[in-house]
């Protein structure tokens, strides 16, 4: 008898940045009276993230995906690497270069996940990190591997598409978003009880881009599917130019799986 369960799928965006260490509170001197607002921090931000879109053009990197789901009715994982060739935020192809593992899972998740992200890609300002999308507090200040930053909460102006709420931590030099702490603004289906994304970025260059990336699905069933993804071997193009983008993400979609 065929089973179906729900997992899920997630792909990444530009404009973000730097891995998040072990971390202490800014000094609290004249320096940290001196911080901007929210609304400082914000628009320099999103003109930070465009300005880096501008200036990316082309590049390449390769990723490592891994599915790995426990529950009902039993036990299932799949690996995937994949080269990605990135014309900016606008324009991306992916070369499959091995799986092994579920072929349920690399074909009704890798492989659609591959497909949601280079779609979406074309259509990202309904869920664009900007005000119009989005509402931000400043939680506090702290110091990150030697750098300050910016902790703020996001809380999304609708429940719709792919927005989400949770925090992020906004390097306070290149006004860029190191880390991010998140659940979407809508549950996407009954069978999903709980989902979770935690990201980190890092400077490639004098560009912040995807390092690490951790999903994780709680469905009713009781089962619980895990999506991670490594990047690494960044190259750059500069004879490339692009339009401006903002940041953006899109959210787990729903994948019959029948358990083979």
């Amino acid at each position: 008898m065929r089973t179906r369960c729900v997992l899920f799928r997630l792909c990444l965006c530009l404009g973000l940045s730097l891995v998040i260490l072990p971390h202490r509170a800014f000094p609290q001197d004249g320096a940290s009276a001196a911080r901007p607002t929210t609304s400082e921090i914000v628009q320099r931000l999103v003109a930070a993230n465009e300005h880096r879109a501008r200036q990316l053009g082309a590049y390449t990197a390769r990723r490592h995906y891994h599915v790995d789901y426990h529950g009902f009715p039993h036990a299932a994982e799949a690996d995937m690497v994949v080269d990605a060739v990135c014309n900016g935020s606008n324009s991306k192809q992916f070369e499959v270069v091995s799986e092994t593992g579920s072929h349920v899972l690399i074909d009704h998740v890798l492989k659609k996940l591959l497909k949601t992200e280079q779609d979406d890609s074309r259509h990202r300002s309904d869920s664009a990190l900007t005000p119009d999308n989005y509402t931000f507090d400043l939680l506090n200040t702290e110091t990150v591997d030697g750098r300050d930053v910016y902790v703020l909460t996001v809380e999304p102006k609708q429940s719709h598409g792919f927005l989400y709420r949770g925090t992020i931590w906004v390097d306070a030099q290149d006004f860029a978003v190191v880390k991010l702490d998140a659940r979407p603004a809508k549950n996407p289906s009954f069978w999903i009880r709980d989902t979770r994304i935690n990201r980190e970025y890092e400077k490639a260059g004098e560009f912040w881009l995807p390092q690490n990336d951790r999903s994780e699905t709680k469905v009713r069933l009781g089962g619980t599917a895990v999506l991670t993804i490594a990047y690494d071997n960044y190259h750059f193009d500069r004879a490339a130019a692009v339009p401006p983008a903002r940041s953006y993400m899109t959210w787990p979609a729903l994948v019959d799986w029948d358990g083979r």
